[in-house]
């Protein structure tokens, strides 16, 4: 069979080969001929010199009208018949005429690349203009690596030869012939393709063909049937661009076993294998969430395959694993990458900053940016925005004022976010005239403000209380929305000026900005809260009349109001208007009416709606039950509100402070003292703290009931699980001290707590006086009160009340007058309690001396 294929040679300036040579050169003519010539068995070595004469050979000066560079195109009536197998190929040359000279720039951009069949290519390289003629070829110089040979003289590169496959065009230069027929035939083998056919075709593959062959949507199976199958071809090997096309095809359907084995046998046929393959396959192990297997297959390049990953690997891996949540491996990384000499680039570090940022160490990654610079990089806007929106999060918001700085003095240009972020973060720290002047900066820099900014300002104004600066804000933002227009209604609102927020919401539809949803329940919360329930009413139903529907945050404001004001009739009418209109009531809702009822005694009712609320699939909160638990325990019915304790943590609902005090007091006021005292431990163990009242009436209790020890046991219990002792609480133990004339106890009590940094008061040196007066050491006592006066801790009429006692007591009446007197000379007023003692002496005197009448003798009789 004889298969007549036109091939066509292109002449280019340059070439950069892609392939390994696989097939040696078989023929080259040896001189012009118009017969067909049979030339067979042609090795390389053989061509060479007939190259060297053909190049030499003068060519023809007929032209073709045609080509677009007709000028200094010729043909050659060079013809071959090449004998290969049962297939003949009929090959026409076409060359150059050198007496024309040539430009190597117009032959690039005007010739187009040519395909070819399996054969090496001849390419003239002109580099020079005024080339009239080929030199004598002086030097030849053969590149196993790409299979390349060159022949040069001096610096002029003459021709290469090269591998055809490197070209893809299918159209003669200036000729408009169709596809040759064996390219045809390739096609068909193609659309649709089927193996059985390609095996029996008598086309021999290429690398060029296999690679198009494999880049088909063929499966995994056959694709590997094809590769296998092309290895076996007599005169064909492999290429790295075959090996690349199979590994991206394996990688993309997550064969990552059989992309391990390509590589492997890559190896061994010493295929030197580039970065860009690596890249493919650690990209695809980031896809398929294999972060560790990317990074193993990094570590590989260099070690197993003598493939050095540069910055583009390192990168990729490093934004997989940040990607992945890996970011201390990512951190650990990168500071390998820098021990094995690979330089970073700005996106290294980038990556490497966010990582750091996401776990919070924002420190390490601000170094890393003052280290940049020792590597040659220089930090873009993405470097900055990381670093400071990390600031702005921790709450380090002059660390991220101070990189904003840093930032435009660099020449970056933050965005409106990262302007966003410190503005933010000022008004959140109180720095609201700050953040105002910032606003202003940003304006002259050219960035605009967008609503995130001016609502971040306005809130910061209003939260700090400057209502009217945020209103003039306001006046000067562009085309204002409603978000800003409730922020500022919401300030006057909260500020308790109702009138103001009305002028500003009437203002807002003079300006077309009609209010919303919240519009309305900001105005009727406010309203709602000064009591003009009235008018919230009205305003609710303006809402409706101007469709706007209310949601349920504005029957639960109306609901709110009307229970505090204590009208739960008109609370439960709004309720059913809700229901009828398919509005179903919020957990915030139910809890308002329950607690409205138990605050009423009406119990009942409030367990009623409780059942109610769980049968809408409602489910109440520490805050429902709170109000159950203390309504119960107003009407003394204990059990039952131990009985909804027990039901919110079966319901998974955690109790606080406020449901274990609330059963605490009323443990303590039934006498339940050691019910109270487990109740208590277990509330601590929960994590809750016993709040001072009932601390107080816990300590109380024990030092009554039990003796002061009990209440020192408790108070050093609770101190160590972190509970702060009061006063109160450090007044009743030492009063309970010094009531058993434990006055020295009762001092060393008082001298640990002035150490924990408890401040004594009057009640504490009373208690300590008193305990010395009873254990009679009244000039302890007395030196007691100077120090008193000396501290300027001013003595009240009961200090003076308990010396005035035990004077009378001790029949010091004229040391209890005195005292008396400095009382009063000091500014204080005696009570009934001082002249009571000193009636009662006065008494007790006159009765004694009655007694002491009437032992005396009759003298008279």
């Amino acid at each position: 069979m004889v298969v007549d294929v036109s091939t066509k040679l292109c002449l280019q300036s340059s070439c950069r080969l892609r392939t390994r040579a696989s097939i040696p050169l078989s023929f080259l003519l040896s001189s012009p001929c118009t017969d067909i010539l049979s030339i067979k068995d042609f090795s390389s070595r053989d061509t060479m010199p007939l190259l060297e004469a053909w190049m030499m050979e003068p060519c023809s000066t007929r032209l073709l009208p045609s080509s677009p560079l007709s000028s200094i195109w010729a043909p050659m009536p060079f013809a071959a018949l090449i004998h290969r197998g049962k297939c003949e190929l009929k090959l026409e040359i076409l060359s150059l005429d050198f007496r024309h000279g040539l430009n190597a720039g117009s032959c690039r951009s005007s010739i187009p690349y040519l395909l070819h069949d399996d054969s090496t290519l001849a390419v003239p390289l002109i580099l020079s203009k005024g080339v009239t003629k080929a030199a004598q070829v002086t030097k030849e110089r053969h590149d196993r690596r790409i299979g390349c040979r060159t022949f040069t003289r001096g610096k002029l590169i003459l021709f290469h030869i090269q591998p055809f496959a490197l070209f893809c065009s299918t159209t003669d230069v200036g000729s408009g012939d169709p596809k040759s027929d064996s390219e045809n035939e390739w096609e068909k083998l193609l659309k649709p393709f089927d193996l059985e056919e390609l095996t029996k075709s008598f086309n021999w593959v290429t690398p060029r063909r296999l690679c198009k062959l494999l880049e088909l949507p063929l499966d995994i199976s056959t694709s590997l049937q094809v590769f296998d199958w092309a290895g076996l071809q007599k005169g064909y090997s492999h290429t790295f661009d075959v090996y690349y096309v199979l590994v991206r095809k394996l990688a993309e359907a997550g064969e990552f076993k059989m992309v391990e084995k390509l590589l492997q046998r890559s190896k061994e046929e010493g295929i030197v294998l580039r970065e860009h393959l690596f890249i493919v396959i650690i990209n695809w192990y980031g896809k398929a969430g294999l972060p560790g297997a990317a990074v193993r297959v990094l570590d590989e390049m260099h070690e197993k395959y003598g493939c050095q990953p540069t910055f583009r690997s390192y990168n990729v891996a490093l934004d997989i694993l940040v990607g992945a949540n890996c970011h201390r491996i990512a951190a650990n990384l990168f500071h390998r990458m820098l021990h094995r000499g690979v330089f970073p680039t700005t996106f290294t570090f980038s990556i490497v900053m966010k990582a750091l940022c996401l776990v919070n160490d924002v420190n390490s990654a601000r170094s890393l940016l003052d280290k940049m610079g020792r590597h040659g990089c220089v930090p873009d806007s993405i470097i900055y925005q990381t670093l400071i929106h990390a600031f702005y999060k921790e709450n380090k918001v002059q660390d991220a004022l101070q990189l904003l700085e840093d930032m435009l003095l660099m020449g970056c240009s933050p965005d409106v976010n990262t302007f966003n972020d410190v503005i933010h973060g000022l008004c959140k720290i109180g720095y609201v005239d700050d953040a105002t002047i910032l606003v202003e900066r940003m304006v002259l820099r050219g960035c605009s403000p967008n609503a995130l900014t001016y609502g971040v300002l306005l809130q910061g104004l209003c939260k700090k209380g400057e209502i009217d600066e945020a209103r003039a804000v306001l006046t000067k933002v562009p085309n204002p929305n409603v978000v800003l227009f409730n922020t500022v209604i919401n300030g006057y609102v909260t500020a308790g000026r109702l009138l103001e927020a009305k002028v500003l919401y009437d203002n807002m539809t003079q300006n077309g900005c009609h209010p919303d949803v919240f519009t309305y329940n900001i105005v009727i919360s406010g309203l709602c809260k000064e009591g003009r329930l009235g008018s919230a009413i009205h305003l609710f139903k303006e809402m409706e009349a101007k469709n706007c529907t209310p949601n349920v945050i504005s029957y639960t404001i109306l609901i709110d109001g009307f229970c505090k004001d204590g009208q739960l009739g008109e609370a439960k009418n709004i309720l059913e208007e809700m229901y009828s209109k398919g509005f179903s009531l919020n957990t915030v809702g139910y809890n308002c009416l329950i607690c409205a009822l138990c605050k009423d005694h009406r119990i009942n009712e409030a367990m009623t709606l409780l059942e109610r609320m769980r049968a809408e699939g409602c489910k109440p909160d520490i805050f429902t039950f709170n109000s159950l638990i203390h309504g119960l325990c107003k009407v003394d019915q204990l059990d039952e509100a131990f009985n909804v304790y027990g039901n919110l943590l079966l319901e998974g609902v955690v109790a606080n402070s406020v449901t274990y005090n609330t059963l605490i007091k009323a443990l303590l006021i039934k006498g339940e003292l050691q019910k109270s005292l487990k109740l208590a431990n277990d509330m601590v163990l929960h994590g809750c703290s016993v709040d001072v009242i009932n601390f107080n009436r816990l300590i109380k209790a024990l030092c009554n009931n039990e003796g002061v020890e009990a209440g020192l046991e408790l108070f050093e219990k609770m101190r160590q699980k972190g509970i702060c002792p009061s006063t109160i609480s450090c007044n009743l133990l030492i009063d309970g001290l010094c009531k058993k004339r434990r006055v020295q106890d009762a001092l060393e009590l008082l001298g640990k707590m002035l150490q924990l940094g408890f401040k004594p008061d009057i009640v504490t040196y009373n208690s300590l006086i008193n305990g010395m007066c009873r254990k009679g050491a009244m000039h302890a006592a007395l030196n007691l009160l100077e120090k008193l006066h000396a501290e300027q801790i001013v003595p009240d009429i009961v200090t003076y009340n308990i010396f005035i006692s035990w004077y009378c007591k001790a029949n010091l009446i004229d040391e209890a007058n005195k005292l008396l007197n400095r009382a009063v000379n000091i500014g204080i007023t005696p009570n009934a309690r001082t002249w009571d003692v000193l009636l009662h002496n006065v008494l007790q005197e006159s009765i004694n001396l009655v007694s002491l009448l009437q032992l005396k003798p009759d003298y008279a009789h």
